[in-house]
């Protein structure tokens, strides 16, 4: 695999070196600037060519911005430009730096964008050394198998959403959300998916962690249905299920107003959040059960589960006016399951964009 090392050549000397070790110790091959020798070409010109070349980038971002070349950009940030969208792009951003107003502005462009881009942070060059050792591992193991079946993945995640939840809600209802993961292949032996620990972790990560989704109060049940490992918080409590292709499904109450004339109403932002909170529980999850990213993209399925039913309203309109009532839904029966795909770190990295999509095409079938 022909890897372009993207960076400052003044001042970056030692990190360039190390990205190189890094490449050459697995075996690629390093595209650098200082390699590329006298050409026709200027220099840029050569190593944006030598971008349109790579399988891969390994982007190194410091203190500094650079010179800016004719475009108005820096070289770094032209080479950036040319491999997004076409090119995996695996970015390392050094620690305790104070960069200049355009170099923030570039770091600002860096970590704002998802489809396709590794990130992590490197102190000295030993450091960024064991980084991109490590990146470059995991982007071999993801591209060592089957190519991703998009269709495929949406599938699994549609099969994933439970079909009894259908009907059983009264009210507000649940959201059920399903991620499935692809390439399809498996993630958990069926030793490791009956290990209690992994039980155990996900129950205290649902209870007690950042993505908490379990009521405190409650108990919870676990159970094995076939390879999917199962909790649940009684019959119309939180659920959560895991397979072994690293499937993840869940359901999440929604939060339930009062009455009106024996009606209750969906609270966008009650849906919003219990929406961020399963894509963060899952993304979660799936870093505990596959750290090494062999799952590279994800589709997500989602619906909203609930049978007599108001009117869909934010919270300003709801306490605005508590009586208004929207009798255009009394059930689910013609709601299909909303599906988004996406690379996998869109889950972490993105998680409010995808979220607020999400949002979006729910809202769609439920506001009338």
């Amino acid at each position: 695999m022909k890897v372009f090392i993207s960076s400052l050549i003044v001042g970056m000397q030692p990190f360039r070196q190390a990205a190189r070790a890094a490449v050459t110790t697995l075996r690629h091959q390093p595209l650098m600037a200082e390699d590329f020798g006298a050409q026709a070409n200027s220099p840029q010109l050569a190593c944006l060519k030598g971008v349109r070349e790579a399988d891969l980038v390994a982007l190194i971002l410091g203190e500094s911005y650079g010179a800016v070349q004719p475009s108005g950009l820096s070289a770094t940030h032209e080479e950036y430009r040319e491999a997004r969208g076409g090119k995996p792009i695996l970015a390392f951003v050094q620690r305790g730096i104070k960069p200049n107003a355009q170099q923030k502005e570039f770091l600002d462009e860096v970590q704002s964008w998802e489809s396709g881009l590794f990130r992590e942070g490197f102190s000295s060059a030993e450091e960024l050394q064991v980084a991109i050792i490590r990146a470059l591992h995991e982007h071999d193991l993801a591209s060592a198998v089957a190519p991703v079946d998009p269709k495929d993945i949406a599938d699994r995640a549609v099969a994933a959403l439970p079909a009894e939840e259908r009907g059983r809600y009264s009210g507000a209802g649940a959201l059920v959300l399903a991620v499935a993961g692809g390439p399809r292949q498996p993630i958990l032996r069926p030793q490791e998916i009956e290990d209690p620990s992994l039980a155990e972790d996900m129950h205290k990560e649902s209870m007690f962690g950042d993505t908490r989704i379990f009521d405190r109060g409650k108990g919870c049940e676990t159970e094995f249905n076939g390879g999917t490992l199962v909790l649940a918080q009684d019959r119309d409590g939180a659920r959560i299920s895991i397979d072994e292709k690293g499937t993840v499904g869940l359901r999440l109450r929604l939060a339930s107003p009062e009455r009106d004339f024996g009606f209750q109403a969906l609270i966008e932002e009650d849906v919003h959040q219990q929406i961020v909170a399963a894509l963060r529980y899952t993304a979660w999850l799936l870093d505990r059960i596959d750290p090494t990213q062999k799952l590279s993209h994800v589709a997500v399925a989602a619906r909203i589960v609930a049978s007599d039913y108001a009117g869909w309203h934010t919270r300003q309109q709801q306490e605005a006016n508590p009586r208004r009532t929207s009798l255009g839904h009394r059930g689910n029966a013609d709601t299909e399951p909303i599906q988004i795909s996406k690379p996998r770190a869109a889950l972490r990295l993105g998680a409010g964009p995808l979220s607020e999509d999400l949002l979006v095409l729910l809202r769609r079938q439920w506001r009338v």
